[in-house]
Order: C-alpha cells, then sequence, then structure tokens
C-alpha cells in the first residue's frame, strides 16, 4: 500500500483549481440509469470512488465512453439486473458507500434493486432508514439477507406518495427523488435535503423531462412521468476541497487563488473560515488567500468562545470539520468544534496531538482546539488515514510541520482528492508517494 512522505514548513504559492464535486458524481451518474439514451457529464473529478463507480456501471452493462479524464458519456440501454448478486459488485460496492445510489433509478426504472451494506469511510454508523423507509412510502416491499448483508427490494406496486423523512439525509433525499421521477402519481418529500448537490440533481432531472417543483426548498414535489431522456450536465466544484485549500493556506502561510470555485454554492463556508481568522476575497469566481503569518479566531458577539458545528444545509458541511480542526491549531484563539454526525469522526485528532497541537479531545462529539499562534509548531510524525476528511486534514497539518511526515493509507486520500501531491506539489509543496 503506498503513503504519502511530507517534508513540511515550506509556504505554498500560486493558482489551483477545485475539482469536479465528488458528492454530487456519486448521485447525478447513478440518474443515467434512469434513461435509455445517453447522458454527458463534464468536469468529473477523476478520482477513486468515482472511476469504481463508473466502473460499477460499466458492469452492470452501461456503455461508458469516456472523452477525456474529466468527461464521460453513460448510456444505459442494456442493464444486466442480476448484476446485483454477482460477487463482483459485492466485493467493489464495499468499498463504495456511493453504490447505494444505483436503488433510486433501478426501482424507478426496472421495479427492483439490491442495496449493499454501505461502504466507505469508517467514521461512524451511517444508516439505510432514511433510504428505506422512504421507498417503503412509495409501495417497495424489502428483504434483508443478514447472511450477504444485502437488502432487496421490490418495487413492482410503486405508487407516488407523501414522505416525511425523518432527517435531511442528502443521499435519502438524492435516492428517492430518483425513485419517484418515473412512478406513478405525485409524491412530495417533507423535510428534504436540499445542499447544492441535490439541487444539481433535480434540475439535471427536469433537463431529462421530469417534473419537480420545490428546488432548493426542504419540501420536494415529484410529478411521476413516462419516460426521460439524455442530456448533458455539468458537474460543480468540489466545496470540500474548495474548504480544504482555504486551510491549507492559512496553516502554511501561503498565497493561494482558487480558481473556479462556484462562489455562489459555497453557503457559509467561507464566511466559517473568515471566523478563525482568514483573510481571503472573492475575485469574480475566485478566491483569493494571502499569505498570513498569523490569523486570530473570533469570539462571539458577548466575547464567548466560538463554535464550529456541522447542520444541514444551508449550514456548515460536516465534511469540512477535519479542516476547521486542523485549522485552528496554528491560529490564535480558542474554538469547540463539535460534530454532531458521525462519533468517529474526531478520533484522528490524537495525531495532531502528538505533533504538538493543542487539542483536548472531550467526547466522541467535541474537541476544543487551543491555537498557540504557531508559537509551538508542528512536528513531523509517521501516522495512518482513516477516512478521506481526516486523511486531507493530517496531511494539511504535515504540510506546515517541522521535519519528515509519513502518511499511510493514502488510498483513502485518493478516494476524495484528485492527485493531490502532484497539484500541491506544483504550488510549491513537499510530497512524494512511496511504498508504505
Amino acid at each position: 500500500m503506498n503513503a504519502f512522505e511530507i517534508r513540511g514548513g515550506k509556504a505554498l504559492k500560486g493558482e489551483i483549481t477545485a475539482q469536479g464535486a465528488k458528492n454530487e458524481a456519486l448521485q447525478v451518474l447513478c440518474a443515467a440509469l434512469l434513461t435509455n439514451e445517453p447522458v454527458t457529464f463534464s468536469n468529473v473529478p477523476d478520482i477513486l470512488d468515482v472511476n469504481t463507480l463508473i466502473e460499477v456501471l460499466g458492469d452492470m452493462g452501461v456503455t461508458v465512453t469516456r472523452t477525456d479524464a474529466h468527461t464521460v458519456t453513460l448510456q444505459a440501454t442494456d442493464v444486466n439486473e442480476g448484476f446485483f448478486t454477482d460477487p463482483l459488485f459485492k466485493k467493489k460496492s464495499a468499498k463504495l458507500r456511493g453504490a447505494v445510489m444505483l436503488a433510486g433509478p433501478m426501482l424507478a426504472r426496472y421495479k427492483m434493486a439490491h442495496i449493499p451494506q454501505p461502504g466507505g469511510d469508517k467514521i461512524g454508523r451511517r444508516r439505510l432508514d432514511t433510504h428505506i423507509r422512504g421507498f417503503e412510502k412509495l409501495g417497495v416491499r424489502f428483504e434483508y439477507d443478514g447472511d450477504e448483508s444485502l437488502f432487496t427490494l421490490d418495487g413492482s406496486a410503486m405508487q407516488g406518495a407523501t414522505i416525511l423523512l425523518g432527517e435531511p439525509s442528502v443521499t435519502g433525499t438524492a435516492n428517492i427523488v430518483m425513485a419517484a421521477v418515473l412512478t406513478p402519481g405525485t409524491t412530495t418529500i417533507y423535510n428534504a435535503a436540499c445542499e447544492p448537490y441535490v439541487q444539481q440533481l433535480c434540475h439535471m432531472l427536469n433537463r431529462m423531462g421530469a417534473n419537480i417543483s420545490g428546488i432548493a426548498s426542504n419540501k420536494i414535489v415529484i410529478e411521476g412521468v413516462e419516460k426521460l431522456k439524455g442530456c448533458e450536465h455539468r458537474m460543480l466544484a468540489d466545496m470540500i476541497e474548495v474548504g480544504s485549500f482555504i486551510g491549507l493556506a492559512a496553516v502554511t502561510q501561503s498565497e493561494l487563488t482558487i480558481k473556479n470555485a462556484d462562489i455562489e454554492h459555497l453557503g457559509v463556508i467561507p464566511e466559517t473560515f473568515q471566523q478563525l481568522g482568514i483573510d481571503l476575497s472573492i475575485q469574480g469566481d475566485d478566491i483569493y488567500i494571502p499569505a498570513q503569518e498569523h490569523y486570530r479566531i473570533q469570539k462571539y458577539i458577548d466575547g464567548s468562545m466560538l463554535t464550529v458545528y456541522d447542520h444541514p444545509w444551508p449550514g456548515f458541511t460536516p465534511d469540512l470539520l477535519s479542516i476547521v480542526l486542523v485549522t485552528a491549531t496554528q491560529a490564535k484563539g480558542t474554538v469547540l468544534v463539535h460534530q454532531k454526525m458521525f462519533e468517529s469522526r474526531l478520533f484522528f485528532v490524537d495525531k495532531l496531538i502528538e505533533m504538538g497541537a493543542q487539542i483536548v479531545l472531550c467526547d466522541p462529539h467535541r474537541a476544543v482546539v487551543i491555537g498557540l499562534d504557531r508559537q509551538v509548531p508542528l512536528r513531523g510524525i509517521t501516522m495512518t488515514s482513516p477516512d478521506i476528511r481526516a486523511g486531507v486534514a493530517l496531511l494539511i497539518a504535515a504540510l506546515s510541520a517541522k521535519g519528515k511526515s509519513t502518511i499511510h493509507n493514502i488510498n483513502q486520500i485518493d478516494r476524495g482528492y484528485e492527485r493531490i501531491d502532484e497539484r500541491l506539489n506544483a504550488l510549491g509543496a513537499d510530497i512524494r508517494r512511496v511504498e508504505g
């Protein structure tokens, strides 16, 4: 397995373009199953998770045509419905949580689907209840095979319904929307997620001939149609990568310009990093971060300590809390990071503490970071990436640390960040990919 060797302490400088959005790709690529006509996607991130999903679609019988690394055309003319019981599907889907997104379109078009126990990051419980209960409201019957860890779904009696989600799950909302677009009748989803990636999916489906209203709200209404057509779709910039680069610039005292950031879809991300004291400016669709020797964490108006926590859109995304945490280690001031969604996502802070960061892990969900204003620089150590976001947080810490750091299990980082070593080395970083 490969590892990164990082020699830190170097300030980076230059321009970097944000990749296409991983979480959007895992939704919209599956929507190609809803039609037998070609669907062409651009700004596709060339990363492990997305490429694995495209491979799975190809294994199912979808025709895959790649114009270049970031453009792919999918045509689901002849899909092998029996592929889901193939050991190859189970092997690949075990590595990829995005495989669950195949269920909605398969139910809509073929009236059957299988959902494996989700793979992906080991960051705590990631239940499928929202997906399954939503499908049940549409008339889907399911069986669960505990030995195979596989749900079998029967959608032969699907009909539009009113669905109140127990949580505003992004993937749950997207899956149910895709199941409903070809289902007779009207489907209303209350407490729906309204993240930009769900909006992107809904706009794409409407261009394909779907009838979806309430986009960008928490009440989505779908009038079922008989057939969808092909279309072209461009993915947004990855907001998580944009936020990661903002934090990277601050921690390493680098002057960076993030190009093509799709500013209007970033929500409170720029403002949240500004609350950590980071000076940034919006220039058209780019973000400019000057080199900063010092940045001070803000306090609330009453003088109390700042808390940064995750919340459904338009709140702050949980995927950036790891980046906020490592960014705060080099600031001046104190912040409470509250990760509400996943109970295992903060456990990587033991490595930051070993590197010299001042962090108190209060419980599985909360950590207090005491920023010492670079008075105690981080030191290089050997560590292992537990998941995508923590892996990049550790990479950012290593880039600011004195000496050499080694990060093992970088397959986790490659799942979500495209050629991150090459792109950062072009800005002046010193990252080597070695056999670990």
